[in-house]
């Protein structure tokens, strides 16, 4: 299990419905990318940290190993503003208003990782993909969804058993042992693959699969004091960076 699944499951919001969450998280996502980067982002940034930090009660140590992944993203993707290729002055110089940009860029897709995170750390997968079917989502997308999810961790799982045996027999002490160790890691974890999907099939057509996958979803219902709090929330952000909305530069 990936770890932010796992931070996800043991979530203090775990229990409430994923709806509740949507609000909150994509919400400020939404924000993020809309509202004017400065001050608008920085204070969906800041308040995405907040809540993550607090009330959902993710570790600093779990977010930073989640973050900073996105952020590298957002960093490189910012850093091309800085620079334009070719023109008058060279093949490769400064921007004019280049770092306005990178920074307005940086801010906002910041800012709105923060609040894809926020979601994705309070609401597993488990909890989300059964009720698509409800939100409209055909059942066959969202069964081939599950299955995938399902599959994922099962070839993780095999490939880092497949590396510490490796490791245990001395595959990765020189350059090349470790070039036929990646090999063989990707031969056999590609066997393992179609092994473990032939085998889910044929499970599924012992049990009588008829095209739905039915699995229990954990009862929940929509908090409106939750979702009237969040709104209120979005309202404010909003509000806020309107009246304190000053040029960047």
């Amino acid at each position: 299990m990936l770890p932010i699944d796992a931070a996800a499951h043991s979530s203090r919001w775990r229990r409430r419905h994923p709806v509740d969450k949507a609000v909150l998280g994509l919400g400020l996502t939404v924000l993020a990318i809309s509202l004017p980067p400065w001050p608008g982002a920085a204070l969906i940034l800041v308040a995405a940290l907040a809540v993550l930090l607090g009330p959902a009660g993710v570790t600093a140590r779990h977010l930073w190993r989640a973050y900073r992944v996105p952020l590298g993203f957002c960093v490189t993707g910012a850093a091309t503003l800085l620079v334009q290729v070719g023109g008058p002055e060279g093949l490769v110089t400064l921007a004019d208003g280049g770092p306005v940009r990178a920074g307005e860029l940086l801010l906002r897709t910041s800012a709105a990782s923060l609040g894809v995170l926020l979601f994705a750390f309070t609401t597993p997968m488990s909890d989300l993909l059964p009720r698509l079917v409800k939100a409209g989502v055909p059942a066959p997308v969202v069964d081939v969804a599950l299955v995938t999810y399902r599959m994922s961790f099962l070839l993780l799982d095999s490939m880092r058993r497949i590396r510490e045996a490796q490791a245990a027999r001395l595959g990765h002490t020189t350059r090349a042992a470790t070039w036929r160790s990646l090999a063989g890691l990707g031969a056999t974890a590609f066997i393992r693959a179609f092994d473990r999907a032939a085998r889910l099939q044929a499970g599924l057509a012992g049990r009588g699969y008829d095209g739905t996958l039915r699995v229990l979803v954990p009862e929940a219902r929509v908090s409106v004091r939750f979702v009237a709090v969040s709104v209120a929330l979005l309202a404010a952000l909003t509000a806020l960076t309107f009246v304190l909305e000053r040029p960047l530069s």
